[in-house]
């Protein structure tokens, strides 16, 4: 086991501290500080986590001595800021995502990371799922495509309510049209995978209802993207009976592959070796994930996806929900 590697936390929201939980079960990986805008935040995280040391600021806790790399769960605006006075104190970056609200700074970043050969990733989890494995190996460029030809994409997401019950914490940013959204939050996962797969995709139609009030986000999108020959219906709705439920299916000349419960569910029908995943695929994806966080920090090769991918992922996240 190699050393130590001390992570700063910046954003104590869900996702902060899903993944101050999340580090303090790693065998490497150790958050020692931590902040946020909202003291009282400050204040719940340190009476769970009492180890942990507050920094006065953002820029207080990215200038600790001996850290290796920043954690981002901010809600999206301040991301590019805190991205670029991380890499000024040379410390690797694995940023929440929608990675941005500006696609110049964010460009502008990009061009910083290439240039600079900078350490950067967004936390897109299905990058590390056993399910998107199998899809690269199934229908990926250097795949021998097993099941034939891709012909059709379909994926189907329903929400209870937006935001989730469990997102309360995250504030009201969540439920805005302005940075929020199930469009944002959620879809961008699944037009991760299909771009990783398939390469970028072309917004053909896409229709996204709003409520009456002028501000909050979507609670419907209907929409058709094209990769190539494929296409790719996507249906998502506030008011499913689940309180979350997404499904995606592959659909091949030879076969399919269906995708359930964020990847967590694997089934594939036809060609030579039909098969389905079993076991805790979630929790060896979070697993995978943490270590692959472990090379980016140490300069080595690894899955996570980089800021460009990430923007590529919103550009065509925005233009579904552009009129």
């Amino acid at each position: 086991m190699g050393e130590q590697l001390n992570v700063g936390v910046i954003g104590l929201g869900v996702m902060g501290q899903r993944m101050l939980a999340r580090l303090a079960a790693h065998q490497r990986l150790q958050a020692v500080a931590v902040w946020d805008a909202d003291p009282a935040a400050i204040a719940k995280t340190l009476q769970t986590w009492p180890d942990l040391r507050a920094a006065d600021s953002a820029a207080d806790l990215i200038a600790t001595a001996g850290l290796h790399s920043l954690y981002i769960a901010t809600p999206p605006a301040p991301h590019m800021t805190l991205s670029e006075l991380a890499f000024d104190a040379g410390l690797a970056v694995f940023c929440e995502k929608p990675l941005t609200v500006d696609f110049v700074a964010a460009s502008a970043c990009i061009a910083r990371i290439e240039r600079d050969n900078l350490r950067a990733a967004v936390n897109f989890a299905l990058a590390s799922a056993p399910g998107l494995a199998q899809l690269q190996a199934a229908f990926g460029s250097n795949s021998s495509m097993p099941l034939g030809a891709l012909s059709e994409v379909q994926l189907e997401l329903a929400f209870a309510a937006w935001p989730r019950p469990w997102q309360a914490a995250a504030g009201t940013w969540l439920s805005e049209r302005i940075e929020g959204g199930f469009t944002r939050e959620v879809l961008s996962h699944f037009i991760f995978a299909l771009q990783r797969v398939l390469g970028p995709a072309v917004v053909k139609h896409s229709l996204a209802s709003y409520p009456t009030d002028g501000r909050s986000a979507e609670t419907d999108l209907q929409a058709l993207l094209q990769i190539g020959a494929v296409t790719v219906q996507i249906s998502g709705r506030v008011g499913g009976k689940l309180a979350d439920q997404n499904l995606m299916l592959w659909r091949a000349a030879a076969g399919e592959i269906e995708l359930g419960e964020w990847f967590s569910r694997f089934e594939q029908r036809g060609g030579s070796k039909p098969q389905g995943l079993s076991g805790d695929l979630r929790q060896a994806a979070h697993s995978d994930q943490l270590d692959q966080w472990v090379a980016l920090i140490e300069g080595q090769p690894h899955s996570l996806p980089g800021y460009a991918e990430a923007l590529a992922v919103q550009q065509t996240i925005e233009a579904l929900l552009t009129p």
